[in-house]
């Protein structure tokens, strides 16, 4: 499959630069069917669009502040993307500009910033033709403490309005701190739609995908099949595998994350792995019945899913999108998509 056929016309006012208030006022577009024409609702009416014995699955994956504004000791200034922590105790990361950051630089915070504190970051070894480095954090016994302190949310490079509120790259479940990027589809869900959600009979459960270059990384290979997938970590609790066993109704994944946790589950038998799954052009879909998920940068591994989801049709319903005046993106609206 050529890359190419994941383009498509993207005006810039149709990206989204801040997130809508509230969160449940995102547009929703709802796609049933090959034939059937789209509705046009909103994130607040997902309760009315689910049934009795549906499983709702979002993904509790935490942003950490990866984003650090550093200086190096001839003054040049340099940015740090935190991708990973790995077992051994270092980070993979992106630096800018990398090729003038030799192995074994000693990068200290850039105060022009706003930064706090005492921070040193150590920039070695490349670590693969992605462009990852890595990077050892000095400056306190918890890293992601350090980074509290002195780190930034990672938005987008397509959003250019400063965010006011932070939480707001945070889903109202987020849990356990580890990704780069937010699993932009849940940004909509409230408390009080997750409340409607369980009251209907709709079971509720969480998952775990830590967002990293896996997921934002674009396609730049000519052909889909030859883009590589950066591996990410994955967690399929119990309650979660046995609520989804015992499934009633649809499984409904809120986000394409939740997609390649529970599809690489489903593919290997592993509760709690790293995946490399790329979907993809025809490849069956073993869990998820339902998906609610944004509207996705062209050429992307994301639309890739999508159009694997429910085939050409997306290039129409994204159409429409543009044409109703929907918002794109991470902080865009929504759609909600049966194959």
């Amino acid at each position: 499959m050529d890359a190419a056929d994941l383009d498509y016309d993207l005006p810039a006012w149709s990206i989204a630069q801040h997130p809508i208030e509230p969160r449940d006022s995102a547009r929703l577009l709802v796609d049933v069917a090959v034939d059937e024409p789209v509705a046009h609702r909103h994130v607040r009416d997902l309760p009315d669009l689910l049934a009795p014995g549906d499983v709702l699955v979002v993904n509790d994956t935490r942003v950490i502040p990866a984003r650090l504004h550093l200086r190096k000791p001839t003054g040049g200034a340099v940015e740090v993307l935190l991708l990973e922590r790995r077992p051994e105790g270092h980070w993979e990361a992106l630096v800018r500009p990398s090729r003038r950051v030799a192995d074994g630089t000693v990068l200290t915070l850039d105060h022009a910033h706003g930064a706090a504190g005492e921070v040193e970051v150590v920039v070695g070894e490349v670590l693969g033709d992605d462009g990852r480095r890595r990077v050892e954090v000095h400056g306190g016994a918890d890293d992601l403490a350090v980074l509290d302190d002195v780190g930034e949310i990672p938005l987008p490079p397509y959003i250019h309005e400063e965010l006011a509120d932070p939480d707001r790259y945070q889903t109202v479940y987020a849990d356990r701190p580890g990704s780069v990027a937010a699993p932009t589809a849940g940004l909509h869900l409230t408390e009080e739609v997750l409340a409607r959600c369980r009251a209907k009979g709709v079971v509720v459960v969480t998952v775990e995908l830590v967002v990293g270059l896996g997921t934002f990384r674009p396609i730049t290979a000519d052909r889909v099949e030859d883009h590589p997938m950066h591996g990410e970590a994955y967690r399929i609790p119990p309650a979660a595998a046995a609520a989804i066993a015992a499934a009633a109704g649809d499984v409904v994944a809120v986000g394409t994350t939740v997609v390649r946790a529970l599809e690489s589950w489903a593919e290997t038998g592993e509760v709690e792995a790293t995946t490399h799954l790329f979907i993809h052009g025809d490849r069956p879909f073993a869990v998820v019945d339902r998906l609610l998920t944004n509207f996705h940068v062209p050429r992307s591994s994301l639309l890739a899913l999508v159009q694997a989801f429910v085939g050409p049709r997306w290039r129409d319903r994204y159409a429409e999108a543009v044409t109703e005046g929907y918002r794109f993106l991470s902080f865009g609206d929504a759609m909600l998509l049966t194959p």
